[in-house]
């Protein structure tokens, strides 16, 4: 049983994620953490939200509450929302989390023994309207280096180059939008990546396999300009992980956090402590402890490209730098970017369908399907109404549940609901295994590679193969002149009915467990053998036709979603 530790990028607390934000890390890392668990491998799946820096301060002023209850509030919302789009986490924890804290706190005094970490006396961003240092994210203006006009202090969301605050044209406070901005003194603590450049390109460059964004990102900034540069790992707020040395205080970082993208990522670590704590799973170290046994787990990440350099270059100089036996990722699967009807989602500008309201709209199985099957891996992807709607009537009803639908309805009309029982597999049908077989060994080498859409490909081809075969073999015709025949191929087609529930569980749950549910079968193994899986349902086997699989959507309610999420939310 090989052991997989999968963990999404962690959405931020602030506000409810947009669906580019989940097919952008969460739903795949979902797809794939389900199809190992499918093949009988050990999986620990986390994720969690991502609590602390300004976008929390800012949401929760914007709320009027305080951030922590703003924090536990958002954080139910997010889980609640998750378990909707059947998002089979094993644990969802939060980055504020007691373990986190004092997990980060220990990185801080291990790196700064090994002196990684030196403190800085800079100038920064001051407000005398706001009466307070603006850390990055209190900061817009135009990216020097793509004009992008509402760039962060941080990053730009346009190019997703690296910046600071006073790189920023014409910068402009968050708060209060007064551009009356001042250098004052300040002093901070930097993670000094400089001294492990090499370490840290030595390891990417031996992880040949990874994707092309991944690794060309993260290359961009180990190469641009004067190479990869100290970073910045304290800031001037009251909401985060407070400054410490280990357990002990930091003298001369009284009142200062640690930067939300230092904290962030080893919430991955802690999160699997908050599945201990939680009584879920009796010992997280032998997943992330390489001198606790995790030296055969593979750790696989999923997230959108803006959040590579952190994952690839910030988060390993810590793992790295610590000295200590950590498990670092094996593998990367970095996403671009989903727009959204001829322009961008944004969680902070209110453009785009929301996870909230695309549940309102139709079950999860619908929106799992299409962000799945259009994956923006290669580059970017664009949702449109009537793609969605196309996708959605073609690939879920007419193909699939239109199989389900018209095998189980033919089979009571004639047989009544039980599997048939009488003649042989012909030719035809042999045929239809073969290449059943073959499409079900594509589907998972390309599973096995997290390659998102050409598995979906290979699964909707299997879908094909049925109803190719239906309308081939005919059983309603071949009942007229040869009622055992036509039970051989009913027996069949119930049978390639229970693969497809198997195969298709980790794209759309739900409507698997109904056509189990369905197929009056708990038996939902990986068809390792896919003849005999064929053969599982035996005749004489008692099932119900299930109700409508998958519903078509109508042009009438399609104009009315276009209208209704023009990409403006309140």
């Amino acid at each position: 049983m090989a052991r997989h530790l999968i963990t999404s990028a962690i959405p931020y607390i602030n506000g409810i994620k947009h669906l580019g934000n989940l097919v952008g890390s969460q739903l795949p890392a979902d797809l794939y953490a389900r199809y190992q668990r499918a093949r009988g491998n050990e999986v620990l799946f986390l994720c969690a939200t991502d609590e602390h820096g300004t976008p929390a301060e800012l949401a929760a002023a914007k709320a009027g509450k305080p951030v922590a209850e703003y924090c536990a509030e958002m954080h139910e919302v997010q889980a609640r929302i998750a378990e909707g789009f059947r998002l089979s986490f094993d644990h969802f924890g939060r980055s504020s989390s007691p373990q986190n804290h004092a997990l980060t706190q220990h990185f801080a005094g291990v790196l700064a023994e090994r002196g990684l970490i030196r403190e800085v006396s800079e100038r920064q961003m001051y407000s005398p309207t706001d009466g307070r240092f603006l850390p990055d994210r209190y900061i817009e203006g135009t990216c020097p280096n793509c004009g992008f006009e509402d760039a962060r202090g941080d990053q730009c969301d346009n190019c997703t180059k690296q910046l600071d605050p006073v790189d920023l044209i014409n910068p402009r406070s968050v708060i209060s939008g007064a551009t009356d901005l001042e250098m004052r003194e300040t002093k901070h603590l930097f993670l000094c990546q400089s001294q492990i450049r090499t370490e840290i390109e030595d390891w990417i460059d031996s992880k040949s396999d990874w994707p092309v964004l991944t690794t060309s990102i993260a290359k961009k900034w180990l190469h641009d300009g004067d190479g990869l540069q100290d970073r910045g790992i304290t800031r001037d707020l009251d909401w985060g992980i407070p400054v410490k040395k280990g357990a002990e205080d930091w003298p001369g970082m009284e009142g200062k956090v640690f930067y939300v993208w230092f904290d962030a990522p080893i919430e991955y670590i802690a999160c699997s402590q908050e599945w201990v704590d939680a009584g879920k799973g009796d010992d997280w170290e032998r997943w992330w402890r390489t001198d606790k046994g995790a030296e055969d787990v593979t750790y696989t990440q999923f997230m959108g490209k803006d959040n590579v350099p952190f994952h690839t270059l910030t988060f390993p100089a810590t793992i790295l730098g610590s000295g200590e036996p950590w498990k670092l990722v094996d593998y990367i699967k970095s996403f671009n970017y989903l727009n959204y009807d001829g322009g961008q989602f944004s969680t902070s500008r209110g453009r785009g369908v929301f996870m909230d309201q695309a549940l309102e709209i139709l079950p999860a199985d619908y929106w799992r399907w299409w962000l799945l099957s259009h994956a923006p891996e290669s580059s970017d992807a664009e949702f449109t109404w009537e793609n969605f709607q196309t996708s959605v009537n073609k690939d879920l009803a007419d193909v699939l549940g239109n199989f389900a639908s018209r095998v189980t309805k033919f089979c009571r009309s004639k047989f009544g609901e039980v599997v048939p029982e009488g003649g042989t597999l012909g030719a035809r049908e042999e045929q239809l295994i073969a290449d059943l077989t073959a499409k079900v060994r594509e589907y998972e080498e390309h599973m096995a590679h997290a390659e998102v859409r050409k598995s979906a490909a290979a699964l909707r081809a299997a879908w094909v193969l049925g109803n190719e075969y239906l309308q081939e073999a005919a059983p309603w015709s071949t009942f007229k002149t040869d009622p055992e025949a036509a039970a051989a191929q009913i027996r069949l087609a119930l049978n390639v009915i229970r693969l497809y529930a198997v195969i298709s569980q980790p794209f759309i749950p739900d409507a698997s467990a109904q056509l189990l549910t369905a197929l009056n079968t708990t038996d939902d193994s990986w068809p390792d053998d896919v003849a005999a899986a064929l053969a599982t349902l035996p005749a004489g086997h008692a099932f119900v036709v299930p109700e409508v699989t998958f519903r078509k959507i109508t042009d009438e309610e399609r104009e009315d979603w276009q209208q209704r999420f023009a990409g403006k939310r309140d």
